[in-house]
């Protein structure tokens, strides 16, 4: 079994019109670069408490960088000091990939395939309950042995969405008490998910097998595979546009950028955000300006959803980057080679302003962040994550 994305909130308005809409971001990752050894199958998830050290972090002052297509970090720009946070029962390393915020309960999901379970951390409190009984199995990958199993989330309407590589299932869990419902399997091995509420929807991708499965999500405690979308490359990752009805996700292996009309499933555009050989991971829409952010494995573009996907501002973020997150016009982004967070604001003209940055350790990614700014990272190789207080603006 397995559990939900990332899913945020925002006010959007496409261009020159405005409309009020939800709007549903997710993320996208591989396998963890350092796993370890698989625990054996366990039960149906049941929730734990589990005690736990409160995050806290300083909160730096922000700058912003030139708005020219490439942003440089400025020799005084802003410095983030982050604290970490043990995950509760695990020994390093462990199998992290895609975290979530549910933003309705200030609390931060974070799958652990080796334990078998999804660590449900309580902002305000500093405590985790555990929802645990996922499969988790030893697999080869690419010539080493991985442990897989609960490896993304995704925020849905009171529900988490999970995803277990152990089993390629999609699994539901109520936020309210943390309970399990009924989980639906993929035809082929998953990767990222999002919840595309005006459709009722789990889209997940399955990179190997170039396509996307749908499930239906309108009963959300019992999904059910709907149908399957056979793409012309390997997707990766997940954003959201739902005043126009559209999905975005990127082709790793074609650097391409899709957006993909969630009604009749059909692409109805292709763009190239410039990634080079290593493709496109991460991507972010931003409602208020109609602004497509890609995450390249060092860079983030801004693409133009309203004029073709034409390319706008660029920011340096150091190498290893895979999932970004954005929340009121604020990119988040941990490079895992680089060992850095970077916080930048996003303008009118598509131009990324460099807020802060951060220190982590070698192999940190994924970051997420709250509605007020604080941001959170998991570190796979240590069994923790971090945890940056929110850069205050001068």
């Amino acid at each position: 079994m397995s559990m939900p994305t990332p899913a945020l909130r925002y006010d959007e308005a496409m261009n020159s019109r405005t409309a009020l809409v939800l709007l549903v971001l997710a993320g996208c990752g591989g396998p963890s670069a350092e796993q370890s050894p698989a625990t054996s199958p366990s039960t149906t998830p049941t929730p734990t408490p589990t005690a736990a050290p409160a995050p806290t972090a300083p909160t730096p002052v922000a700058s912003a960088a030139e708005p020219a297509p490439v942003a440089p970090s400025a020799p005084d720009t802003p410095t983030m000091t982050g604290t970490t946070i043990p995950l509760p029962g695990a020994t390093a390393p462990v199998s992290i990939d895609i975290v979530a915020i549910d933003a309705a309960r200030s609390h931060v999901w974070v799958p652990v395939g080796n334990t078998g379970s999804v660590d449900v951390f309580d902002i305000a409190s500093g405590a985790f309950s555990r929802v645990d009984g996922f499969k988790s199995v030893e697999r080869e990958v690419n010539g080493k042995v991985r442990t897989m199993g609960p490896s993304a989330v995704a925020t849905g309407d009171k529900f988490m969405y999970v995803g277990n590589r152990a089993t390629n299932e999609v699994c539901p869990v109520e936020t309210a008490t943390l309970k399990p419902g009924k989980c639906a399997k993929a035809a082929n091995a998953i990767d990222v998910l999002v919840y595309v509420g005006s459709t009722h929807e789990v889209w997940v991708t399955m990179p190997k097998d170039q396509s996307i499965a749908i499930f239906d999500a309108s009963k959300p405690a019992a999904l059910a595979l709907k149908t399957t979308i056979k793409l012309d490359g390997a997707p990766e990752c997940f954003a959201v546009d739902s005043a126009h009805g559209l999905v975005f996700t990127n082709l790793e292996d074609k650097d391409g950028t899709l957006a993909i009309d969630a009604k009749t499933r059909t692409v109805k555009s292709t763009w190239s955000p410039g990634c080079a050989a290593d493709g496109p991971r991460g991507v972010a829409f931003d409602a208020a300006r109609g602004f497509v952010i890609v995450a390249c494995t060092d860079h983030l573009q801004v693409l133009d959803a309203g004029h073709d996907g034409a390319l706008l501002g660029k920011l340096d973020t150091g190498a290893g980057v895979d999932n970004i997150d954005l929340v009121d016009g604020k990119v988040y982004a941990a490079a895992g080679k680089a060992a850095k967070v970077t916080v930048a604001k996003l303008d009118d003209k598509g131009q990324l302003l460099l807020l802060a940055t951060g220190a982590t350790s070698e192999g940190v990614r994924n970051a997420v962040a709250d509605t007020h700014g604080n941001v959170y990272a998991p570190d796979a190789r240590a069994a923790r994550f971090w945890v940056f207080g929110a850069p205050q603006v001068r």
